[in-house]
């Protein structure tokens, strides 16, 4: 047989195996129960299924926007989906509630919660806001944010008239409603501020004496803790951050082709100021940064008592 005639056998029998039926485990489903609708926020997932790097772990993920945010945790717990995003501060808040949830990975690793004020206005600095209205959204963990942030410039919360504007923050403080809001993302609300015309200063918890936290994060209920699926998902979306740091303009085109409908300036700028902020080593757990958070809700009075670590995080493996 030539060498000719045997490539061209070679290259017939490759194809006819091809065409034979192979025995294949089905993809493994995840269910993710988002804490928003989908947003730049949540990219790292959305490039893992662009880039077909959750199908290349075995899995099959549904990322599910919730009809009601607040329920996100219940519904979990509930094992109404496997993963949810959650927020850390409000993790403490729910383990204190006694439901069953743990973290078992990072998404956005840096707070993105602010203290936000018009760059022309008379507020400079936190002292300034002694005698003003702050605007806010949700109590809870915000009350005990800005309560840090005044005390690090010599004021108390009684100092400022706290106003529930709800979830109109930046309206709220344009129009001259409020003189300053709690609550806004830096990777958002500054944009929408800008592109409305109104330039915005945002002060930072976490430069105010408010410990450092994750703000995002990946929590199941405590059952499914040894699930080998969730160090797969944590594989994938690790792989995804990485290369949305090393192509962002390819990830950028990767995210709108799967939700064309948020092609738009706000969106594009809060995916690229987001990209840093994305945690590269999701399954990654630094047990003093929580151990310090807990403890600085203990003090605030958010719960009776910080918990363990290992009560509401774990570290996942194959």
């Amino acid at each position: 047989m030539t060498s000719a005639v045997s490539r061209l056998f070679a290259g017939f029998l490759a194809a006819a195996s091809l065409a034979i039926p192979v025995s294949a485990n089905a993809a493994d489903k995840l269910t993710v129960l988002l804490e928003w609708f989908v947003n730049p926020d949540h990219a790292p997932m959305v490039i893992a299924e662009q880039r077909g790097l959750f199908a290349r772990e075995g899995l099959e993920v549904e990322l599910i926007p919730p009809a009601d945010p607040s329920a996100v945790p219940r519904l979990v717990s509930a094992g109404q989906a496997d993963i949810g995003i959650h927020y850390q501060p409000n993790l403490y808040l729910d383990h204190a509630a006694g439901l069953p949830l743990v973290r078992f990975g990072t998404l956005v690793e840096t707070p993105l919660n602010t203290v936000t004020v018009l760059a022309d206005g008379p507020i400079k600095s936190l002292k300034d806001l002694k005698g003003k209205k702050v605007g806010f959204s949700v109590s809870g963990f915000e009350d005990a944010m800005l309560t840090r942030m005044l005390a690090s410039e010599g004021l108390k919360k009684e100092d400022v008239e706290l106003i529930n504007v709800n979830f109109s923050l930046s309206p709220s403080l344009i129009s001259g409603k409020v003189d300053a809001t709690l609550g806004g993302f830096r990777n958002f609300e500054l944009t929408q501020m800008k592109l409305e015309g109104h330039e915005g200063t945002a002060f930072f918890p976490e430069e105010h004496g408010v410990p450092a936290y994750d703000e995002l994060v990946f929590v199941t209920r405590k059952d499914l803790a040894a699930d080998t699926r969730l160090p797969r998902f944590l594989e994938a979306v690790e792989e995804a951050s990485i290369f949305m740091t090393n192509h962002p303009a390819e990830a950028w085109a990767l995210f709108i082709k799967a939700y064309p409908d948020l092609d738009n300036e706000l969106n594009r700028k809060a995916f690229f100021d987001t990209l840093p902020r994305f945690a590269k080593r999701p399954a990654a757990l630094d047990a003093g940064r929580y151990a310090r958070f807990g403890a600085f809700l203990q003090e605030m009075g958010l719960i009776e008592k910080a918990p363990a670590v290992e009560e509401i995080s774990v570290q996942v493996g194959k």
